[in-house]
């Protein structure tokens, strides 16, 4: 099948919106913890959404994971683990370094590591990369997201020191710059993880090919194993938090029970953390009704965490139209949530109020991480124009 990079770029911008706007139904949800409508809505974007997928759109998927060695199987699964470690750190970020700082800082590690490691790891560096001219316009447009992150981390701190001294400390509860740089820098490395579960699972793209799979459907298989880590460190979590703010009966209860509002942080992690704090500025008022309404308690669960689950199935459709440069998928996908969080946060006046300097640096960071996944794109286009065709494989042989 011939490659679509520039389609595929468009597929990972869809994927970016979906998921930048994937917490606005959690802003429905009335008199429920944050581990009871997280945990909800994890159901659908770890187990429900990815197994419909999967089954309606791929061939076989029971006889794919089935012949998938236990080895592979185990890796996707622990890298899942491993990037839900990435949001237990992502809270105690925000607290030492603020908003805008420990999410940049934290992105562009999660951008960085989950774009270049993959190649790395398979001895690619050189002889795909650096030794290649759509390699290093790829190269040069990973570098260039990176420097978009910076910019629109850079508008953010501007936006934090506008602020009165009240307003900054509800923003930064307790600075500290060391441990804020440490645990940015774990939690971008561990949210980056999701990356290395895609690239672990790729014999599994082949083994549903194999199968007459479409090739834009051949990577749902294995975000049926990826999200089962995720719903593992994810669940136990909110089971922790279940027990400690004595929440677990939220579930099932009418009667508005309240949270005994534990000070752990939230799994949340930097892939996601966008979608967040553009979604505060959204928040509904809570509802005036004595009783908890499940039903659309519920509903708008759901609906969130398919919006979650959509960002990882354009992914898998916009990283099958990269060609052989597919690592720089993340790059992009990466990107894509900051453009979209921040545009969207822009539509819910995230920024109102904002200087001129600000917003202008935060114009120039947009313009930046447009035009890096344009150069990405333009990157893997190149590739499929000089690279030769496959070799055939002789039948008689």
């Amino acid at each position: 099948m011939v490659s679509h990079p520039l389609i595929g770029v468009l597929f990972h911008w869809l994927g970016g919106l979906s998921c930048a706007a994937f917490y606005l139904p959690y802003r429905g949800v009335r008199k429920w913890s944050w581990e009871t409508y997280w945990l909800t809505g994890g159901i659908f974007s770890w187990v429900i959404a990815p197994w419909i997928a999967a089954l309606l759109l791929s061939h076989n998927l029971l006889e794919v994971l089935h012949e998938t060695p236990w080895s592979v199987l185990g890796h996707v699964y622990l890298f899942g683990v491993l990037w839900g470690f990435g949001g237990l750190t992502f809270g105690l970020t925000m607290r030492y370094l603020g908003i805008s700082l420990g999410m940049a800082i934290a992105l562009s590690f999660c951008s960085f590591f989950g774009t270049m490691v993959p190649p790395i790891f398979a001895g690619e560096l050189y002889t795909k990369i650096l030794d290649t001219s759509p390699g290093l316009v790829i190269l040069l447009g990973v570098l260039v997201c990176l420097g978009g992150i910076g910019l629109c981390g850079v508008a953010g701190v501007t936006k934090e020191r506008e602020m009165s001294a009240e307003q900054k400390r509800a923003v930064i509860k307790e600075f500290n710059f060391k441990k804020g740089i440490l645990l940015a820098t774990f939690s971008g490395v561990m949210s980056s993880c999701f990356a290395y579960g895609l690239d672990a699972g790729a014999t599994m793209n082949d083994a549903s090919l194999a199968y007459g799979t479409d090739t834009i459907w051949a990577g749902l298989p294995r975000l049926v194993v990826l999200l089962l880590g995720g719903l593992t460190t994810n669940g136990l979590w909110c089971v922790l938090l279940h027990i400690l703010n004595r929440t677990g009966g939220q579930y099932i209860s009418t009667r508005e029970i309240p949270s005994g509002a534990g000070k752990l942080p939230i799994v949340e992690t930097a892939v996601e953390a966008p979608a967040e704090e553009m979604a505060r500025a959204a928040e509904i008022h809570p509802s005036e009704r004595d009783t908890v309404p499940l039903g659309i308690n519920y509903l708008f669960c759901a609906l969130a965490g398919t919006l979650w689950y959509g960002q990882f199935f354009f992914y898998t459709i916009g990283e099958s139209q990269m060609g052989q440069y597919k690592f720089s998928s993340w790059s992009i996908h990466m990107a894509s949530i900051i453009i979209f969080s921040t545009l969207l946060g822009i539509l819910f006046a995230v920024w109102r109020g904002s200087s001129r300097k600000a917003m202008a640096i935060l114009t120039l960071g947009l313009v930046v991480l447009v035009s890096s996944t344009m150069i990405i794109g333009f990157g893997n286009y190149m590739a499929t124009v000089t690279s030769p065709p496959p070799a055939k494989v002789d039948a008689s042989r």
